[in-house]
């Protein structure tokens, strides 16, 4: 197959979605506590929109420690004159409050207790103080303060989690607040990742002159797992076309992704394009990435198995910042089928998951050339100083994997633009 024209980021994208648009999304059922991180996958998707089954709270509640009372009766209390009332119960935590109050009464209630009747809002301990069998209020109470309202947090049949969400601790907690115990999530992606070169040993041996510690195995598998992929296996071999070959082909049997980090480029042993026109059809359709670092990008599909094939550029700065840019968010589930849409509710845009934070507005800390004809992903550091966030750009070449370690996250600098200014203001992208 001939080899296609160098694609931008867009290009390539669009191409993948139409790809793995046929990819049939299953599900299952898990227990709320197997939710994060269960069997090896990583983070879970829900595959089904998630109502309230009850209110959230189901009663009236203390957000504070301090006792109940009608806002009106504290209406005229102050630092140097208090309002007193008179105590006339106390809420035991867990259990129902069993009474109510009038004007001119208050009740102990501790923080998460439930509220008698009769009480519209709550006063802090520290403004109260017990003084000859009353309570001496000494600040004014809106109605409503200290205190939540049944259903405050959701009412029943509201939507909770929207199909499409990551399953994050916050979200396992939604979860338990409704009483979900059995939690739909979609099957997340499988992929192996299988790293090539000559020079890769083990993290755990000593190189010889010559060699490297293998870091993209690792740094890759580690990225898959935070967004939501399930790694089946991980692969180092040396540059044999055979060897390769033959992994890709058994990966693909398994996997409906499959990572070559190296050989992507166009050296003497560069073959990940050949490997990928061998072992799938119709093979590679994006050769060549309009990004820096990560112009050596390989795409290919296998229509038979349905797999997305991806050869990854060598250095771990160019793999890592690839495969966020290109892969980082294909096991959303919005549906049976492929990606998640703007249309269908979720995320912001095409790439969008339920959840995804959102990039952090910055201002540049000092000017950045760009490379015209390609897009350039550029990590940076945040800092807070004279009221703004400011990004600062981490130099380093691609294959220094410390650039990446001393980043809080990467800006992205259009084709089309030359360089950014200085307090030009940026998006960044957090890791």
């Amino acid at each position: 197959m001939n080899l296609l024209t160098v694609d931008t980021i867009e290009q390539a994208r669009k191409k993948i979605r139409n790809y793995t648009a046929s990819w049939i999304r299953k599900t299952e059922i898990i227990p709320l506590d197997d939710v994060i991180n269960t069997a090896g996958a990583g983070i879970r998707v829900l595959a089904e929109d998630i109502y309230a089954g009850s209110d959230i709270p189901g009663f009236r509640r203390a957000t504070v420690d301090g006792y109940a009372v009608l806002a009106a009766d504290t209406a005229a209390a102050g630092e140097t004159i208090p309002v007193f009332l008179k105590q006339t119960g106390t809420v035991s935590m867990g259990k129902p409050a069993g009474f109510s109050i009038k004007s001119g009464e208050c009740a102990y209630v501790p923080t998460g207790g439930m509220l008698p009747d009769g009480a519209d809002a709550m006063v802090m301990i520290e403004y109260c103080e017990a003084v000859a069998g009353n309570i001496a209020i000494y600040e004014a109470a809106a109605a409503g303060s200290g205190m939540a309202i049944s259903g405050e947090d959701r009412k029943k049949g509201e939507l909770l989690l929207r199909r499409g969400s990551l399953v994050r601790p916050q979200e396992a907690g939604a979860l338990s607040a409704a009483g979900i115990i059995n939690v739909p999530v979609f099957f997340p992606v499988k992929m192996s990742i299988i790293s090539t070169g000559d020079e890769l040993v083990s993290p755990d041996k000593e190189p010889l002159p010559g060699e490297i510690r293998d870091i993209n195995t690792h740094a890759l598998k580690a990225l898959a797992l935070r967004r939501g992929y399930q790694v089946l296996a991980c692969k180092v071999l040396p540059d044999s076309k055979e060897q390769v070959e033959t992994a890709v082909r058994e990966a693909m049997i398994s996997s409906n992704l499959v990572i070559i980090s190296g050989g992507s480029s166009q050296g003497e042993k560069d073959m990940t394009a050949g490997i990928i026109d061998s072992a799938a059809k119709p093979g590679v359709f994006t050769h060549g990435l309009a990004v820096k670092p990560g112009k050596p990008t390989i795409l290919g599909w296998d229509e038979e198995s349905k797999t997305l094939l991806a050869g990854l550029p060598g250095h771990p700065v160019s793999a890592m910042l690839v495969f966020e840019l290109l892969l980082g968010d294909i096991n959303i589930g919005t549906g049976e089928r492929g990606l998640g849409t703007r249309e269908q509710g979720v995320g912001n845009g095409d790439w969008g998951l339920g959840n995804r934070v959102f990039p952090v507005p910055a201002r540049l800390s000092s000017n950045i050339p760009g490379s015209p004809g390609k897009t350039v992903c550029q990590p940076v550091i945040l800092s807070y100083r004279e009221n703004f966030c400011y990004a600062e750009p981490v130099f380093g070449k691609s294959g220094m994997i410390t650039t990446l370690t001393r980043a809080d996250g990467y800006i992205i600098i259009d084709l089309n633009k030359e360089g950014l200014n200085r307090d030009e203001q940026v998006l960044v992208h957090l890791f």
